[in-house]
């Protein structure tokens, strides 16, 4: 019988999207049933706050200074030290289905944007297969396997996506109901949508196998990234008009901008639209405009897209089964980073060191053979530690990560707390940041000097006491002691960097 990992990834989703998690909107039962027999872990977080470092990171077992990919753009040597290098070297059958992202799609001249018109399916980096799926299914807005294939058999079913146009013109299907940007109604059946192909694909994939052979595969679901714009049929479950505003939006513009008044001055800038600091975010976007409605409609449908995730990992949990696989295939499941939603009044993410953006979902169901017992876990972990969790489970961790493999139960010891850093510029706008989170208690976050600040700005949050972090302690002279001490641990924790930094070669 052959070792089997299966590592499950989405786009931009929160930690309480889930129902494991306290989600109280989307119904997640095959996620939670994963987290309910397994381990879930409840104080994780990312390395990086955007799509190409995290990616990089969840891959190599390395953090952002060490494998260099600080920032989107930045494309991840093909030859780098990885996980799925390390798992085919070993004679593990390796593919990676759905949304890759870890060449930048600004750019043709990478694989994953080339391969599907060349018919290419690999191998490539390490993975034996690898068929590519983006945000939309406009062939002229997405290079991947999946718009080419939607385009060739399917081409009635293009023009419901949003064109996912950051620099261009705004869609014309831009709005929705509320003139909610990157919003559209989309009539497409979900059989035919990029989350059901991912899983579709997966299970493929899967059928090729034997049951001697060990294997890896990386299901990655583009969804629930921006744009939103999942089939109507799901989405009608969702009325925006009988949604709550989220707990983290302040209640108006101006109560926002009264929240923002303590942070360092990028947040308050960017909000009313001065500056920007990130490509992610639209171009004519100013969250100060953002309606209370168009928060309420974009958490409907990204409410809608988490349970289109949750089935779609039912169907290859089925497939699993079916083969006799299920309980003895090792699965892990996680995003690369959160989503605004309406916290501070905004969208979208960026370099905002925020739990809406830095927790993430992460869960290990382990194979029935490894006698672990199901828990929920509160050590701090991050992404950093699922590469050299599963090089563990395929013989062991090589030095070169710089992770630690997953703690087992609450008796295992584990780091005090984890790290997350920016570092990019945009629009002329540098902004460098390093945040350490002590426990899930403390959040503080050490400013670099750049074009934009002087290095002494910085945010300090306790969140026993401001869960929803609108109250900045950093010039709090009663926290002084604790600010010391913290910057202290902030500046331990911060692992070792490359010697050469790479280079920026595109937006994203």
């Amino acid at each position: 019988m052959g070792r089997r990992i299966l590592l499950i990834t989405t786009d931009q989703q929160r930690f309480e999207a889930l129902g494991c998690n306290g989600g109280a909107f989307a119904a997640t039962p095959h996620i939670d049933a994963l987290a309910a027999g397994g381990l879930n872990y409840a104080q994780a977080r990312n390395q990086s706050t955007v799509c190409m470092p995290a990616r990089s990171t969840i891959l190599t077992g390395q953090s952002i200074r060490r494998h260099g990919v600080t920032s989107n753009g930045i494309p991840l040597p093909d030859d780098a030290p990885a996980l799925s290098h390390l798992l085919r070297a070993k004679g593990f059958k390796t593919a990676l289905i759905g949304k890759a992202h870890l060449e930048p799609h600004a750019a043709t001249d990478f694989f994953e944007n080339l391969a599907a018109n060349r018919g290419d399916t690999g191998p490539h980096r390490g993975f034996d297969r690898m068929e590519l799926a983006g945000h939309s299914g406009r062939i002229a807005r997405s290079t991947f396997h999946y718009a080419k294939w939607l385009n060739e058999t399917h081409p009635g079913e293009v023009e419901g996506f949003h064109e996912y146009a950051f620099q261009g013109a705004p869609s014309a299907r831009d709005g929705g109901d509320t003139d909610a940007p990157q919003v559209a109604h989309n009539p497409i059946p979900k059989e035919l949508y990029h989350t059901h192909w991912t899983a579709e694909r997966t299970i493929a994939w899967l059928s090729e196998l034997d049951d001697a052979d060990d294997w890896f595969c990386w299901m990655s679901f583009p969804d629930p990234h921006h744009p939103w714009d999942p089939p109507m049929e799901a989405a009608v479950k969702f009325d925006w008009r009988d949604l709550p505003l989220p707990a983290g939006y302040p209640g108006s513009p101006e109560k926002c901008l009264d929240v923002l008044e303590s942070k360092p001055r990028h947040w308050r800038e960017w909000y009313l639209g001065e500056k920007r600091f990130a490509f992610e975010v639209p171009p004519a976007f100013v969250p100060a405009k953002l309606s209370a409605d168009a928060i309420r409609e974009v958490n409907a449908k990204v409410h809608a897209e988490n349970e289109l995730i949750d089935e779609a990992v039912g169907l290859v949990m089925d497939h699993l089964a079916g083969r006799g696989w299920d309980q003895e295939t090792d699965i892990f499941y996680t995003t690369d980073h959160g989503e605004f939603q309406g916290d501070f009044g905004m969208l979208f993410k960026g370099p905002y060191h925020v739990e809406g953006l830095m927790r993430v979902p992460l869960i290990w169901r382990p194979a029935a053979s490894a006698g672990l017992a199901p828990a929920t876990l509160s050590q701090p972990v991050g992404h950093v530690d699922i590469a050299p969790t599963i090089a563990a489970l395929a013989g062991e961790a090589p030095e070169w990560m710089q992770g630690a493999p997953l703690p087992t139960d609450s008796q295992t010891a584990g780091r005090s707390g984890t790290t997350t850093e920016w570092i990019d510029e945009w629009d002329g706008n540098a902004v460098t940041l390093r945040t350490f989170v002590e426990g899930g208690r403390y959040v503080i976050t050490e400013y670099g000097a750049t074009n934009v600040y002087d290095g002494s700005e910085g945010e300090l949050y306790d969140l026993a006491e401001d869960p929803r972090q609108w109250r900045n302690l950093w010039d709090d002279p009663a926290r002084t002691g604790l600010k010391s001490d913290l910057l202290v641990a902030l500046r331990d924790s911060l692992p070792e960097g490359r010697e050469t930094p790479l280079e920026k070669i595109a937006s994203v």
